[in-house]
């Protein structure tokens, strides 16, 4: 007999008891007297069985206690990204404190996308990074499981979703660095869309695929204006949020007419590469810069200079992800958690020499 092709019912028969029996002895052994377990145990070894399929077990119950995170992002995006690092702490805490357990599912792949999401054995999904990720919300309502996102790029009130308000914090960023005194302005932007790097039009900015970047940039476009600062006059340059994307940013912003007082950073991980870049230039900060940047991870506290950013609670919108998956009552939970602006030694008021 084939050893991929044996059965619980041929260990049963081989060793002489009932399939029920069979059965206990791999799920509820302390039912089955040890001699009858050892004796099925032994058969199954000598027949190449390794034990029921797990996956048909917990078909059958009906739940896996377990919490699949989909993302359209390399799965090296979890541990290479400060922002994905603290959303995932969020997520295994919230996990561990109910005993279920975590997988991490790839959407990178769209011939594997259909099997990934339909064999995952899991309670619900967390959807993350999926901005234009239509064809992932689609599959995993098949799937006709519990979902939440954390970022979409077109507004969907079907769809439970966690976040914060993109808009509201670009504003808190830009008001801090207008009171301050500048006016004169540059944005590293995070992407706009799935492959464009550069410097970015109001048009390409309102056609835009992900609703993250284009929410801030109208969030520091609409606060400036408020102090007279013409948009026109602001250069916004689109990153891949990689060192070398930001530093050909940071030349673009640098070699224009007006040299910025100011950049509005629309990540602590691009505002963290400019400042390490603009060291090596030998620019000051804040003396001749002042940067901002935004999610508030761990990292941006002990940057040098300690940097000035937009806080969102980023590991409390991963426990409220699986709260929401598995307290699901049949309904959608939309939330957006409040910001803070976090006041630190990358912003000062500009220099009368700059």
């Amino acid at each position: 007999m084939a050893r991929d092709l044996v059965r619980l019912s041929d260990v049963a028969k081989a060793a002489g008891v009932s399939q029920g029996t069979a059965s206990n002895v791999f799920s509820r052994p302390d039912l089955v007297r040890p001699e009858v377990r050892e004796r099925v145990h032994q058969t199954a070894r000598e027949l190449g069985y390794a034990g029921p399929d797990p996956r048909g077990r917990l078909l059958r119950a009906g739940k896996s206690n377990a919490i699949g995170v989909a993302t359209a992002e390399p799965l090296s995006y979890f541990f290479e990204d400060p922002f994905a690092r603290v959303l995932m702490q969020g997520i295994s805490e919230a996990c561990d404190q109910r005993g279920a357990g975590l997988a991490l599912v790839s959407a990178r792949n769209s011939e594997r996308l259909a099997w990934n999401i339909q064999s995952a054995l899991v309670d619900g999904f967390v959807l993350l990074c999926i901005e234009n990720g239509e064809k992932l919300v689609e599959l995993t309502r098949e799937r006709q499981l519990p979902f939440v996102a954390l970022a979409l790029g077109k507004p969907d009130e079907t769809i439970s979703a966690i976040g914060v308000d993109d808009y509201a914090g670009a504003q808190m960023a830009a008001r801090h660095l207008a009171q301050l005194g500048h006016r004169r302005f540059g944005i590293l932007a995070i992407e706009f869309d799935e492959t464009h790097e550069g410097p970015v039009s109001g048009a390409e900015i309102a056609a835009a695929t992900y609703s993250t970047a284009r929410d801030r940039a109208y969030g520091y476009f609409e606060e400036l204006a408020l102090y007279g600062v013409d948009r026109e006059t602001i250069p916004i340059y689109e990153t891949r949020s990689t060192a070398e994307s930001v530093r050909r940013g940071l030349d673009h912003i640098l070699s224009g007419p007006q040299r910025p007082t100011a950049i509005l950073a629309m990540s602590d991980r691009v505002a963290m590469f400019a400042l390490d870049m603009l060291a090596e230039r030998g620019v000051s900060v804040p003396l001749d810069i002042s940067i901002v940047g935004f999610d508030g991870v761990p990292e941006a506290a002990t940057a040098s200079p300690p940097l000035t950013t937009v806080v969102q609670p980023i590991a409390e919108i991963g426990r409220r992800a699986v709260k929401t998956i598995l307290e699901h009552d049949g309904g959608v939970h939309r939330e957006s958690l409040p910001l803070e602006l976090v006041v630190r030694r990358s912003t000062d008021a500009p220099n009368a020499r700059s």
